[in-house]
């Protein structure tokens, strides 16, 4: 696959910490200082946040809470903001196998007193993929196969009474539901299908355009791509200096704006059929979403 330029394509190897923006190429960036929430430090790292003494025996630190440092950065060519930590393959392994599982919930609810009760919450089906598919309906043709990738069990996955096969990429290696099949990366790039999904995704992924590379080996000339991101509280204000307003970073380590969106796409060689910011609610609570529908240009 190709970038649309040679910036994009010469900034876009991936780093440990992030000096360009993950989206349009630009290493133009305004930061600021942040902190990495201790439950996903513990997962990624095995870092936990210390206490320090006298007993420490440190002359020239003040003693109090330690935590694991980062900044916040901000393109200010596109506006993503974004995580300067880049997790490897390794470390995102250990942070979403098991995901939403025992061991995962019960370290979160240590960190996160709450949590436990909240999952519960967050692990029922969505109830706007009605939505989805009134949004997909116009590009979308039979027989509808689908992908969707990280799709955990497929108890999310749009057309359920209208898709003929269900294929779910997914890390977690969660058992899947109902018609659904779980396969590997090799086995989805070797076929095509009608739609490719890609729900509450990209704001996890160090680097999103490498998934985008891969999903666009699943597509043809026919394929539809289907991406939806949280449009969170801060990229909706009009405030200027964004950096300075996220002062932590959990799972999401991306925040979009739509323009930061169509600058990934853009750079990954996708035409945009349709956007849309849609307001619903999730687990009792009112919740922003980017949706996106895209083929390849």
């Amino acid at each position: 696959m190709e970038f649309k330029n040679e910036l994009a394509r010469a900034t876009f190897a991936p780093q440990r910490l992030a000096s360009f923006c993950v989206c349009c190429g630009s290493e133009d960036l305004a930061a600021s200082p942040a902190i990495l929430m201790p439950f996903v430090a513990d997962r990624a790292f095995g870092w936990r946040p210390v206490i320090i003494d006298d007993s420490w025996g440190l002359k020239t630190i003040q003693n109090g809470n330690a935590y694991s440092i980062c900044k916040t950065l901000r393109c200010r060519r596109c506006g993503h903001l974004f995580c300067d930590i880049r997790f490897s393959d390794e470390e995102m392994n250990s942070i979403y196998s098991g995901y939403r599982e025992e061991a995962y919930v019960s370290l979160r609810d240590y960190y996160e007193p709450g949590y436990r009760e909240r999952n519960n919450r967050l692990s029922q089906s969505i109830t706007y993929k009605g939505y989805i598919e009134d949004f997909l309906s116009a590009f979308v043709k039979d027989p509808l196969t689908i992908l969707d990738w990280g799709g955990d069990t497929g108890a999310n996955t749009p057309f359920e009474k209208r898709r003929v096969s269900l294929d779910i990429f997914d890390i977690s290696g969660k058992a899947v539901e109902g018609d659904a099949r779980v396969v590997t990366r090799e086995e989805a790039t070797s076929s095509k299908y009608r739609l490719i999904v890609c729900a509450q995704i990209l704001e996890h992924i160090p680097y999103p355009s490498d998934v985008l590379r891969i999903v666009r080996e699943a597509m043809d000339k026919e394929s539809v791509l289907y991406i939806e991101v949280p449009y969170e509280e801060v990229m909706r204000t009009g405030m200027e200096n964004k950096e300075n307003k996220k002062r932590h970073w959990h799972e999401h380590v991306n925040f979009y704006s739509q323009s930061s969106m169509d600058a990934l796409l853009e750079n990954c060689g996708f035409d945009i059929l349709k956007r849309n910011k849609l307001v619903t609610e999730v687990a009792g609570s009112e919740v922003h979403i980017l949706q996106v529908a895209c083929r390849l240009a």
